[in-house]
């Protein structure tokens, strides 16, 4: 297979949505390469949900730059040897920092993000997870991540509001949409064939957006 008959997929969603676990289990079924996202490297991760306002800025351009970064290397290294999974979309960089940042942060993230943008590769097709906010504070809690168990409430609310009037308007790529409420594909394999089966279509047929 040459590397134009590759294909990469991206999933996304709200943070505790099940992304990087979605990844994992599509990855053998596609013969992928898995590409994850730093999170728990970033330094200043831990102090940004005790202080949003205070760290921000220095959470938002480590994560810029080591996005970029895997962007830049790690995709089109991984697709000239197989298939490629990630669990983040690049432009999910600006989403949070958008809500986070302000004033004169915001702008010169905004100057960076804009020069980085056009240097990124689209993948094949975006697999976005929604879920309630009562599932996401759920899942959060099962997997108790240290640095998370401060996340305030309405910060993920806000987070799924956003993310659901990103994606509302999306067209970079085909996408697919996956209401995870009810879907328990790690447990119950008859869930996990219904979203191989529907991200096998959209690579095959060609549809632009489909809603499952």
């Amino acid at each position: 297979m040459s590397e134009e008959q590759r294909v990469f997929v991206a999933i996304e969603g709200v943070i505790g949505v099940g992304k990087t676990t979605l990844a994992r289990l599509l990855q053998p079924h596609f013969d992928s390469e898995l590409l994850l996202e730093v999170v728990e490297e970033n330094p200043f991760l831990p102090r940004f949900y005790e202080d949003r306002a205070r760290y921000a800025f220095q959470t938002q351009i480590f994560f810029l730059l080591s996005r970029f970064r895997q962007q830049r290397v790690a995709v089109p290294e991984a697709l000239e040897r197989r298939n490629l999974v990630g669990d983040y979309l690049w432009e999910k960089d600006r989403i949070f920092a958008r809500l986070n940042l302000e004033g004169d942060e915001w702008e010169m993230y905004e100057s960076l993000y804009e020069i980085l943008a056009d240097r990124t590769r689209p993948p094949h097709l975006v697999v976005y997870l929604r879920a309630s906010l009562d599932t996401l504070m759920g899942r959060i809690a099962m997997r108790d991540r240290a640095f998370e168990r401060s996340m305030e409430v309405d910060y993920i609310d806000q987070l799924r509001q956003v993310y659901d009037a990103f994606f509302s308007s999306y067209t970079r790529t085909p996408l697919l949409i996956i209401d995870t409420n009810e879907l328990d594909y790690v447990h119950r394999l008859e869930d996990l064939r219904v979203v191989i089966g529907a991200v096998r279509t959209m690579l095959q047929e060609g549809y632009q957006r489909v809603a499952i």
